[in-house]
């Protein structure tokens, strides 16, 4: 690990090692190159005594069949041609003379050279006519070329038991003297071929010595060019760029910079370091403008924050003043509306006892007024208790109780609250929430939630409508959807209905889902409404669900 990240830290090392591949391979490659080809031409070299001992032998096949044949002196180790008639004949003294035919003649003659070792050279044809003349594998391929495609002569190197031998072969064609022994032929046509094997080990040793050296010489002559690359780059450029380098770190770490030979030097690192000697001094100069304008920013800033530090206090104050002047006076308005709300009481169910003895029908007028004063008192003290509840949950004074809760008795409890308001209007509520919805929440701000959608779902629906109450778990979230048969909320309203003071139709305070909204999102839930504008609506809330493990509870979401 430590040698591939120092050739990436020391471009030295990149460079002589991409060099050094560069040349290995190039010379390596060169030398590659020229080994073949000498080869090759050693290759074509051999084929020169190769043609000379094929025209040899050819030229003594023909001088034997020019001459019909020649006698030799049977000898002990003298063989008789079988092939032949009347191949033996005795001389006036007795002695008996073997003839021999040109391709006797050959074989011989290839026996002796190959008892030297030097070469030796093979007759051989398709159409035998002596079964010791027949074809190898390299020989019958030959035949067949030089029948089909008209070749002129074949090469190849074979190796035999570790030996290798250089092969050549020719064809033989058929001339005048050779129609007396092979009938059935034309002068010209392929008889057969003459193939010469010569050994070529110590050819071959040669080409492995040569290879050997030329690798020798491709690292020698690599070592060389490196080292001398080497020493040019670190005296030209490699020691110009790390005095450069030390220049620009001990700028960027805030120490002078001493002066440098570089700075006469005139090639493309003196060009550079007098480049970053002007951008060295040009940022001295924009530094020194730049501490000045922070200076003067930071004083600025330092005046604004005190101001802000001022104002941000005067707002706080107002803003405590505000709340405690709206508890205060909520407080103040709650106790004669109630005791306004408690006469208007007493005054009605004084006034129902004289209305059957009344002769005069002016109180039932009077009944009708008090019916609307009631409302109105009630209407303000709903207003005044959703201002406390609203105020209370904002400035953060609110504390939640929360506690184990099963959602569905709550809703239970709350549609039984509201069903004098449902007999009123001839509503139906029509429930389908799930067993076991259980959620982590303050009771009472959750029975809250319920009357302000439920009611706020009354208030809108027509007589004789029903309403829809759903509760059910999707995912980690229990969901709660009241859906009401009243005009719906336009898309555009739908962003605002959750504002305080905002209200869709009169009647209300413009607190109700204000509060719900923010009793919600106090319960790390999420509250929302939709609506085609046209259709009625659903509004829905959603809590987290509360799973209860081996008698623990375990909430899905925190």
């Amino acid at each position: 690990m430590q040698i591939p990240r120092l050739i990436r830290s020391s471009l030295n090392l990149k460079v002589l090692l991409v060099t050094g591949v560069i040349l290995v391979s190039t010379i390596g490659m060169t030398f590659y190159v020229l080994g073949k080809r000498h080869e090759r031409l050693l290759l074509e070299q051999m084929k020169t005594p190769a043609r000379i001992l094929f025209r040899q032998v050819v030229l003594t096949r023909r001088w034997i069949a020019d001459h019909g044949g020649i006698f030799v002196e049977k000898l002990p180790w003298v063989k008789r041609n079988p092939y032949l008639k009347d191949g033996e004949i005795v001389d006036i003294e007795g002695r008996r003379y073997v003839k021999e035919n040109p391709a006797y003649v050959t074989r011989e003659l290839s026996e002796y050279s190959k008892r030297e070792g030097i070469y030796w050279f093979h007759i051989t044809s398709l159409n035998l006519v002596n079964p010791a003349n027949a074809p190898d594998d390299f020989e019958r391929e030959a035949l067949r070329r030089f029948e089909a495609e008209g070749l002129e002569e074949l090469t190849t190197i074979e190796r035999v038991e570790g030996v290798q031998y250089f092969r050549y072969i020719a064809p033989l064609y058929v001339e005048p003297p050779c129609l007396e022994c092979h009938r059935g032929y034309r002068i010209g046509d392929i008889r057969g071929a003459i193939s010469v094997t010569i050994p070529v080990n110590n050819l071959f040793t040669h080409i492995d010595e040569n290879r050997r050296d030329m690798l020798v010489a491709t690292f020698v002559i690599s070592a060389v060019l490196l080292l001398a690359l080497f020493l040019s780059l670190r005296r030209m450029v490699i020691t110009p760029v790390s005095r450069l380098r030390e220049a620009i770190e001990d700028f960027s770490r805030g120490r002078a910079v001493p002066d440098s030979r570089l700075q006469t030097v005139e090639d493309e690192i003196g060009a550079l370091y007098r480049a970053f000697t002007e951008m060295r001094e040009t940022i001295d100069r924009y530094q020194e403008g730049l501490r000045e304008r922070i200076k003067e920013a930071t004083e600025e800033l330092q005046q604004s924050n005190r101001r802000l530090v001022e104002a941000s206090r005067q707002y706080k104050e107002l803003s405590n003043r505000k709340s405690e002047f709206i508890t205060n006076i909520s407080h103040e308005l709650r106790t004669p509306l109630t005791a306004i709300k408690g006469a208007i009481d007493y005054i009605s169910t004084k006034l129902s006892r004289l209305k059957d003895e009344a002769v005069d029908s002016g109180v039932a007028d009077v009944f009708t007024f008090l019916g609307i004063i009631r409302s109105n008192a009630e209407r303000l003290v709903r207003m005044v208790n959703d201002t406390l509840d609203i105020e209370k949950i904002e400035s953060g004074r609110v504390k939640f109780h929360f506690a184990e809760l099963e959602l569905g008795h709550v809703i239970d409890d709350v549609i039984a609250e509201t069903v004098p308001l449902l007999d009123d209007k001839g509503i139906v509520v029509s429930k389908d929430v799930e067993e076991g919805l259980y959620i982590l929440a303050d009771e009472d701000r959750i029975r809250q939630v319920l009357l302000n959608l439920i009611t706020n779902a009354v208030q809108h629906s027509p007589e004789g409508s029903e309403i829809g109450v759903e509760g059910y778990l999707t995912g980690d979230w229990v969901v709660v959807r009241i859906t009401d048969r009243g005009p719906g909320i336009k898309p555009e309203e739908q962003k605002r209905v959750f504002e305080k003071f905002y209200k869709g139709s009169p009647g209300g305070t413009g607190l109700g889902l204000a509060i719900s909204k923010s009793i919600v999102e106090g319960h790390r839930g999420e509250i929302g409404v939709v609506s085609d504008g046209v259709n009625g609506s659903i509004f829905y809330f959603k809590l987290p669900a509360l799973r209860v493990r081996d008698g623990e509870a375990d909430t899905c979401r925190r």
